[in-house]
């Protein structure tokens, strides 16, 4: 749809019903379930459908937060509407904007608790990296996100929420009428699940929200447009490819065993053999062209000349891509970041094995908005650990 619908006139008045506890936000709501909540308020059935394409297309498409503003219902409908539901995403409490144009938000979600969203402009995309939790529970040793105890799953609208607020930040929703490859290049234009949480251990509502980020009718984002980033939670990896399909990166960090129980801790699980096992099919399940291999360049820990060739036998045969991550650095960390001279070296020995491998360029580093270094510091101020672990049942 590329312009607004004319106005309509409902023919039965429906009766309002308010849902216990306060109104229902729909941001978040899969199109069945949209559905369902209007039949529930009383909307007809036989015009559920029509209802569910034009509210989603005012939310989703225009980014339109006023249900009063949505002319092509009949104002009784609108009114009814405002009654029982809601359109709201999580809260900006702040934004930071880095010296190389990185954004990073600190964001509040329902209960007072905060995670972190960075945008980061490049000159042929604009990539959101979303958190799907708040706090972690993979302590993965590298990283500062996992110093912060899982304290709860974010809802799909809180996912979504996310990229809601950076389109609102970018002033970049169409106006109402104007279809969404109408507007000229997206400056939001890609999707990372690489924030704070591992998106596997929160599945669900990962899927819808990223469904929602899919609907051809709203924001439009194609699946290759998406990645998810995951540790590496082996059972979900296979339903990853056929319930989202969108582009998966794995954090791998190492090439033996021994040092990837260390680093990403979850390798006591589901060790590195097992982990390649999922992977092999997963391209050929999603119809995906290549994995991403995160790998993070830790000084004299997994950057040697054996640790590339070592990397370069484990994938044999996964189509595939090694992101080189530079060490982002955050106070207290435990280890240093690579010489440039050896991350180069590196990627050389990757590069000549026929795989791309780029040294991703650090962003955001000094606003702490670099990969591994998102930590909110208010949750952590305003928590002790004992609080957390409490909240959490993980004393």
């Amino acid at each position: 749809m590329t312009g607004a619908a004319p106005i309509t006139q409902d023919v039965l008045t429906i009766p309002r019903k308010m849902p216990e506890g306060g109104k229902t936000n729909i941001v978040g709501l899969t199109r069945p379930a949209l559905r369902d909540a209007l039949i529930a308020m009383g909307t007809p059935e036989k015009q559920s459908k029509m209802r569910v394409n034009q509210i989603w297309q005012w939310v989703y498409q225009w980014g339109v937060r006023d249900f009063h503003a949505m002319t092509n219902l009949a104002k009784g409908y609108r009114a009814q509407l405002d009654d029982v539901f809601e359109i709201k995403v999580p809260e900006v409490v702040s934004k930071n904007v880095s010296a190389d144009g990185t954004r990073k938000y600190l964001v509040r979600i329902a209960g007072g608790h905060e995670v972190e969203v960075v945008y980061i402009p490049e000159t042929d995309r604009g990539t959101l990296c979303i958190s799907s939790q708040v706090g972690c529970t993979l302590t993965c040793s590298f990283c500062h996100t996992g110093t912060q105890k899982l304290v709860r799953n974010l809802t799909a609208g809180e996912i979504i929420g996310q990229v809601m607020l950076a389109r609102d930040d970018l002033d970049e929703w169409p106006q109402p009428g104007v279809g969404t490859g109408d507007a000229g290049p997206r400056l939001l234009s890609n999707i990372v699940l690489m924030g704070m949480g591992e998106p596997l251990y929160n599945f669900d509502n990962v899927r819808d929200a990223m469904k929602i980020a899919m609907d051809g009718e709203g924001i439009a984002l194609s699946r290759r447009r998406i990645t998810l980033s995951t540790s590496g939670v082996v059972p979900e990896i296979a339903k990853t490819a056929e319930e989202i399909g969108c582009l998966l990166a794995v954090s791998f960090h190492a090439t033996t065993d021994e040092v990837r129980d260390k680093l990403v801790p979850i390798n006591k699980r589901w060790n590195i053999q097992t982990l390649l096992d999922a992977l092999r099919e997963y391209p050929k399940k999603s119809n995906s062209e290549r994995i991403t291999f995160e790998y993070v360049m830790l000084k004299d820990v997994n950057d040697s000349d054996e640790d590339a060739r070592r990397l370069v036998k484990l994938i044999k045969g996964i189509p595939a891509k090694i992101n080189l991550i530079p060490f982002n650095e955050w106070p207290g960390a435990p280890y240093e970041r690579s010489d440039w001279s050896r991350i180069e070296a590196f990627a050389d020995i990757i590069y000549k094995a026929g795989y791309a491998s780029p040294i991703r360029t650090p962003r955001g580093e000094d606003i702490m908005a670099a990969c591994g270094q998102l930590k909110s510091a208010t949750e952590r101020a305003r928590k002790s650990r004992a609080e957390i672990a409490a909240e959490t049942g993980t004393g």
